[in-house]
């Protein structure tokens, strides 16, 4: 998709949102990314090329724009469709296993070399394994600065950083604001509501999450067919929510999710925390 840049110019000229995903706009003027659907005015053509991963964005020296949040639109969904090694390793990617593993452990999965991922996520995706799992801890840490109230260094770990150092370096270079910043930035709640995922919460070790997704989309449709098909003792309706529990490469977790009209409400709850990237993906 995004080799085709007369396509792609029009969709970002048009804020088509049925291509946030499937490619990125980096404008060489200003340094930064967006998604298609961006609402500022669009550059000029010659000002825009185009990326098939967030991750290759920021590799290349690319911030994400602070107005439409490219990093947060989900991934292709080529990926859940396909069956070839890119789409698994992307499949393994966000199911946390290099940052568990690492490259290598992510390649013996896989049935390849760890030079042939290399190789073959580079030609695809612009990025190798460790700048797409970089990309995804950056985004798993966004969203849990932005609606939750965990304090920063819980959040760094739970992202998948291995230090605190780590963390406010890659949300300084990806983000261009450090993370107290970010915070202070993301929508305040409504006056007397409780911040989401705070430990004042009725529950503790549960965390109030939202979740983006790519449009058109209609929960009604999907929450529906997710309700006629449940698997009893796994999957339930109640209070509003979907319900279903989760195994874990750590321990076991329960998700709620609750549809509206621009975003999926999540509620989780996890045995161990480590569990909280690859339960958000």
């Amino acid at each position: 998709m995004h080799t085709d840049t007369e396509r792609c110019v029009r969709a970002v000229q048009s804020k088509d949102a049925r291509f946030d995903g499937w490619f990125f706009t980096a404008v060489v003027t200003t340094g930064i990314y967006c998604r298609p659907s961006c609402p500022v005015v669009p550059p000029k053509a010659e000002n825009m090329t185009f990326y098939p991963s967030a991750a290759a964005c920021q590799q290349a020296g690319f911030r994400a724009c602070k107005r439409c949040r490219p990093d947060s639109s989900p991934g292709s969904p080529e990926w859940n469709q396909r069956a070839d090694l890119v789409a698994r390793a992307m499949r393994l990617i966000g199911d946390g296993v290099v940052d568990r593993e690492g490259v290598p452990g992510l390649a013996a999965r896989l049935g390849y070399s760890a030079r042939q991922v290399e190789r073959q996520l580079l030609a695809e995706l612009g990025a190798g394994p460790l700048a797409l799992a970089r990309a995804q801890r950056a985004q798993t840490a966004r969203l849990l600065i932005e609606t939750t109230g965990l304090p920063m260094a819980e959040i760094a770990f739970a992202a998948g950083f291995s230090s605190i150092r780590a963390f406010n370096d890659t949300v300084r270079e990806v983000f261009a604001l450090a993370p107290g910043e970010l915070r202070a930035r993301a929508p305040k709640r409504a006056a007397g509501a409780p911040a989401a995922g705070a430990p004042a919460s009725a529950t503790p070790g549960v965390l109030s999450l939202r979740l983006p997704f790519r449009a058109p989309l209609n929960p009604d449709n999907l929450f529906g067919h997710l309700i006629a098909t449940g698997v009893p003792g796994v999957e339930e309706w109640r209070d509003g929510a979907y319900r279903r529990t989760l195994s874990l490469p750590y321990g076991h977790g329960v998700a709620a999710l609750t549809p509206h009209p621009d975003h999926i409400g999540c509620r989780l709850s996890l045995t161990d925390p480590r569990d909280l990237t690859i339960a958000i993906s």
